[in-house]
């Protein structure tokens, strides 16, 4: 009689490949698509789908009012930024650039968006020059809302340590020339609060 403890599979040359879990020994035959398959589904994986048509929507130069609270209990500072959303690779991605002032200071931002055809998610990254990381978020499109609403975290550059904070981002579409953004990080006290506000008009 075989023991519950041993988890060990053997196979020949003629076996099934076989994967383990672990937590419950349970195991599951892995057999792999054939080669007209795999490639279908790769084609699959590659071809723009609405999601995408929904991205290149937005390409364009947008101007964007922005309003920022660094703590729930801070007045909020004003600013004016440019955005613009090109869609690349083949109308794979949308690259955006954005500039302007902010806090006083020269701004600068790179942003890329993706629909993954596979996992069925939106994914963003940020950089830009008030920092040296990279934020990359996930998320899903609600059509009753018209919105986009993306989760993640990103280093808080004020604890000086390497600690994240959870962020939510919502791109919620007003028109078709007008949208909003929305981004709502957790305060010092582990709250939500909503630290960034931008109304943008497409020129």
């Amino acid at each position: 009689m075989a023991s519950c403890e041993n988890k060990s599979t053997t196979t020949t040359d003629t076996d099934t490949p076989t994967t383990t879990t672990e937590e419950t020994g349970a195991t599951a035959a892995t057999v792999a698509p054939d080669s007209a398959t795999a490639m279908n589904n790769w084609m699959a994986y590659m071809t723009p789908g609405e999601e995408h048509k929904m991205l290149a929507s937005w390409d364009g130069t947008w101007t964007g009012e922005s309003t920022m609270w660094e703590a729930p209990d801070k007045e909020p500072q004003k600013a004016t930024l440019t955005t613009i959303n090109k869609m690349i690779l083949g109308g794979r991605y949308q690259h955006s650039t954005n500039s302007g002032n902010m806090m006083g200071q020269p701004f600068e931002g790179i942003s890329t968006t993706a629909y993954d055809n596979d996992i069925k998610e939106f994914i963003s990254t940020w950089i830009d020059n008030f920092g040296t990381g990279l934020m990359t978020m996930t998320g899903k499109w609600d059509s009753a809302t018209k919105s986009l609403e993306f989760k993640g975290k990103m280093v808080d550059p004020t604890a000086g340590n390497g600690t994240e904070k959870t962020c939510r981002q919502v791109i919620t579409v007003i028109d078709n020339d007008h949208q909003k953004m929305e981004m709502y990080c957790n305060a010092a006290d582990g709250k939500e609060f909503k630290n960034m506000e931008i109304i943008s008009t497409r020129k």
